[in-house]
């Protein structure tokens, strides 16, 4: 990504984006000075935070292609960021030619980027939404348009939570979700834990991200759980990231986080 930004997005590189950071992290290139440098302050303190989101990246692959073995063919990836290799419709697609996928993202750039590479992608949509309103989200004609929401989804909310403060009420947002989709349908989620990590090292990443576009709140594992309300956690339950269904991808690292896959009942 250049850092001269479009024309209608001039301020686009006034703050860190936690967007274009993951991408950074990711080994991509869409990002910006800016983001980049926030990412590299992230990774003086914690310098295994870049192999930790490819753990993040491996456990999304194993979980779409999970659901998509039990036959669910419909895919909502909110928070989804910058596309990279290995998205979702082309994991799935490898089980089912047939999925349809949406993405949706509330920065404005990781929208119009996504839109520009999946343009010729047929049975996939792109939505500028807020995981923080859901009904909006769930009412975008792209959505409507392209999911059958009387069938089974898998709603994907992958290193996205931990993005959400507790005044928004995170909890409820997925509520509104799960209710909106049909007994079969899934959730898969990852989540950020500082469970076991020094307090002053915690502070000093938190620190970084109240200057970005979203603060950082990791949540315990208990805090965690209670998005599963609902949802019948499928073996090994919420666990550390890199100990769900793990195969012959390697992980890295494990990435401070909890992960696991619900069914909803």
């Amino acid at each position: 990504m250049s850092d001269q930004p479009a024309s209608d997005t001039t301020d686009v590189t006034a703050q860190p984006n936690v967007a274009r950071m993951y991408d950074y992290f990711l080994g991509g290139s869409h990002n910006f000075a800016v983001d980049r440098a926030a990412a590299q302050r992230v990774l003086e303190i914690f310098p295994e935070t870049g192999a930790a989101a490819q753990t993040n990246r491996h456990f999304l692959r194993r979980a779409v292609r999970f659901a998509a073995e039990r036959g669910v063919r419909q895919f909502l990836d909110i928070g989804a960021g910058l596309p990279t290799q290995g998205t979702v419709h082309e994991v799935v697609r490898a089980v089912a030619p047939d999925s349809r996928v949406v993405y949706v993202d509330y920065d404005e750039v990781a929208v119009a980027y996504a839109r520009e590479l999946l343009v010729d992608v047929p049975g996939t949509a792109v939505v500028r939404g807020d995981l923080r309103r859901p009904d909006d989200l769930l009412d975008h004609p792209a959505v409507r348009g392209t999911l059958d929401l009387d069938r089974p989804v898998a709603v994907l909310l992958l290193a996205v939570l931990h993005f959400v403060s507790d005044d928004d009420d995170p909890w409820d947002a997925v509520a509104r979700l799960r209710d909106a989709t049909v007994p079969g349908s899934h959730l898969a989620l990852s989540h950020l834990t500082l469970d076991g990590i020094p307090p002053e090292l915690a502070e000093r990443g938190k620190a970084i991200y109240r200057n970005s576009s979203a603060p950082l709140v990791p949540r315990t594992h208990a805090e965690t759980l209670r998005f599963f309300a609902g949802y019948d956690l499928v073996d090994p339950g919420l666990v550390e990231t890199t100990q769900w269904r793990p195969d012959t991808e390697p992980d890295l690292v494990d990435s401070h986080g909890y992960a696991g896959v619900g069914v909803r009942r």
